[in-house]
Order: C-alpha cells, then structure tokens, then sequence
C-alpha cells in the first residue's frame, strides 16, 4: 500500500461546535453550543429572494459582489461608523465572514509572518494562519473580565510581525473594545506596516446603550485594516453565508486576487434581496434590542442558580462559571450537561491553545423563547 502523503493542518480535529452539536442531536439535547438563531428570518427577506430567483437572476454575480449590495454596504458604514468606502473598490462580498477572514490571512500571511490574536479566540484564526506558514502570537485573556494588557501585546511585536487579528465583540467572552483598548492599538502600530484583520460579525449586537467601537471609526487604523461583517449574524440566515470585506483600494485589490480564485463569486439572488432589504434601515438597527431581551431573560432565569454569570457586553452568547457546581473540566463538565442535563453548551478551553480552564462555558441565546425556557428549566435542577 502506497504512503500518503499527511494535509497541511493533519493535527485539526472537528471543531467544537460540531462536537457538541453531535452530541446534542445525539441525545436529544436542547442545543445552546453552535451559535445559530432556532428562529426563521423576516418572510419579507424570503419572498424577495425568491422574487429575483422567478426574474432571472440565476447566474454568476461580478467576482466583487452585485454592486446594490455594495451600495448599501457603503450606506450602512457610513451612516453607522462616518467612515467612507467606495464601493465599487473598497468592498468585496464573501461567501460569510470566515471565508473573508481566510481570504485576508491568505492574501498577506508568507511563511514566517507572525499574526498576534487575541485568546479566547474563535477557532479559524489559528489554522488558517499555520496553513500559510505563519506563526501565531497570543495573548491570554482571562476570565471574569478578559481585558486586554497593552503592555503584554506590545512585547509581543516584532520586525517579523505581520497582521493583528481583531474580534470585537468578542466571541465567546462577549467583551467589546473600549476607547483605551482602540487608543493603545494606534499606538502600537503607529510607524510600522503592521495590517489589523477586524473580525465584527456582531457589530450590530451591543447592549445597554454601550457603542460598537469599529476599527474604521479611526483612520489610522482604518488605513491598515481589513474590516469583516456577516448578514448571517445581522438578518438570522447564517446558512446563507453571506458577509464582506471592507479596506482601502491598495488592500481590496491584493484581497480580491486570492478571493477570485476561492470562491470567485457569491449567490447573486440573495445579494440582490439583502441589497433591497438593507434600504429599510430598521430592519437591522433594533438588533440590539432584540437580542438583548433575549439575553436577559435568560440571564433573569439563571440569577437563581450557582451558575455564575459573567458580563455580556455584545453578541448572542451569555459566558457562565460553574466552579460552584464542578471541579470537572470545562469539557468534561460540558459533555456531562449535555448528556445528563439535556443542554449544549461549548467549553471555553476550546477557544485556546494551552485549553485553559477557568470553569467556564458558553450558551448561545440567538433561541426561540420557547427553546430558553426549557433550557433554564433544566439548568435550574442543578
């Protein structure tokens, strides 16, 4: 029998969220670990879909994205941030945001190029940048408050230094960047040629009157970055992988050099119905509002457990602590939810590299009202 040769990445499992998804289906469990909304989307979104399916638009989009699209991408930039990109050269459409993020790690990151990321992080940074033969940087942060020590990030620079990886919000933390945090960042790649890949996929899901702080509300950052977004997470149709990339023309034009020959182009009828849906701002500016009672109800119905609940500050997650409850680890106390409790939940060791272990894992509450009430249910027995 012939030796084969091993892939690129031969030491990647499946990821986290389809283990504990499979365990979920496996044993009938309430699945609050893959961050998916259990809801439909606006009929409104659907019927225009099919509206421009019935007129024919049916083939190949432009490789950027239909330009509607990219109008209102511009639009909702602008409007939300004061930040200005063309849309014909500084907006790309992507088939969802990891595809934008592999794109942009894959475009910039050579062999040897150090790419700093932020732990706990979500899973494709890491990989994605050891497929291109970078090295990945981290910086820990810790629960409960998981901030940023500026100090600790700027030892990790170096000449070889290539590429920051941003997520904010934080998936799975729940944290957002503040002024200082964006403040300290200009200075740190202030004179270099240091490129900021800004994953913001839940931009539009901050709570309690607190501001979503993009990486293009600031020049000297705007100018260096490549900023991702998501319409799975803004219109509840993640299987629709649908999101963007937005940088200036000198980075669009390197970014779209590799996009073409991944994916080269996206659906062109859903492009067409988010472009006409995106005209009615409301349909995505009470975001915020929406997820946040849902996150306070489940919040609310946990208040009386020994789960601990940390701050949730943006997305659809809520984080919980249950050293009150198990010395097991978070995977071993994640299974055993799932399994004997009826709930998924994801581990946070799993969003870092050691599998640091805090005790702490994480609830998806993108769920129908329904679907938290017996999840609470069952995490009030313990």
């Amino acid at each position: 029998m012939i030796q084969l040769p091993l892939s690129k990445l031969s030491d990647v499992g499946t990821t986290i969220f389809s283990q504990m998804t499979q365990l979920a289906n496996e044993n009938e469990a309430i699945n609050l670990s893959q961050g998916f909304p259990d809801f439909m989307p606006d009929p409104e979104l659907l019927d225009l879909v099919n509206s421009f399916i019935q007129k024919g638009f049916n083939q190949y989009a432009p490789m950027g994205g239909m330009m509607p699209l990219k109008e209102e991408i511009a639009r909702k930039i602008e409007n939300s941030h004061s930040a200005v990109y063309h849309p014909d050269s500084e907006i790309t459409v992507t088939a969802g945001g990891t595809q934008a993020i592999f794109t942009a790690i894959a475009t910039f990151v050579k062999k040897d190029d150090e790419v700093i990321i932020f732990e706990p992080a979500y899973d494709c940074y890491e990989p994605t940048v050891e497929l291109f033969g970078g090295i990945v940087k981290r910086f820990e942060m810790k629960a409960p408050d998981y901030e940023i020590d500026w100090n600790t990030v700027k030892g990790l620079v170096s000449d070889k230094t290539k590429m920051i990886i941003l997520n904010n919000p934080n998936n799975p933390s729940g944290k957002i960047l503040k002024e200082n945090d964006l403040q300290e960042l200009i200075k740190l790649v202030k004179d270099t040629s240091i490129l900021i890949l800004s994953d913001e996929v839940y931009e539009n899901i901050v709570f309690d009157g607190k501001q979503h702080l993009s990486i293009c509300r600031y020049p000297e950052l705007k100018e260096r970055s490549l900023l991702v977004a998501s319409f799975g997470k803004l219109f509840h149709v993640t299987g629709w992988k649908t999101g963007y990339c937005a940088a200036p023309k000198i980075l669009t034009d390197e970014f779209r050099k590799v996009h073409q020959f991944n994916v080269f182009c996206v659906n062109t009828p859903i492009q067409l119905a988010l472009a006409e849906y995106m005209k009615n701002e409301e349909h995505y500016s009470q975001l915020n509002s929406f997820f946040q009672e849902k996150r306070d109800f489940l919040r609310k119905g946990l208040a009386g457990t020994s789960f601990g609940l940390l701050d949730c500050e943006g997305t659809y997650f809520q984080a919980l602590t249950y050293d009150k409850i198990s010395d097991k680890n978070d995977f071993d106390f994640a299974s055993e939810l799932t399994i004997r409790h009826k709930v998924a939940s994801v581990p946070f060791s799993s969003f870092y590299k050691n599998k640091r272990n805090d005790h702490v894992i994480r609830l998806c509450f993108a769920k129908k009202q329904e679907t938290l009430e017996k999840a609470i249910e069952n995490l009030s027995r313990l």
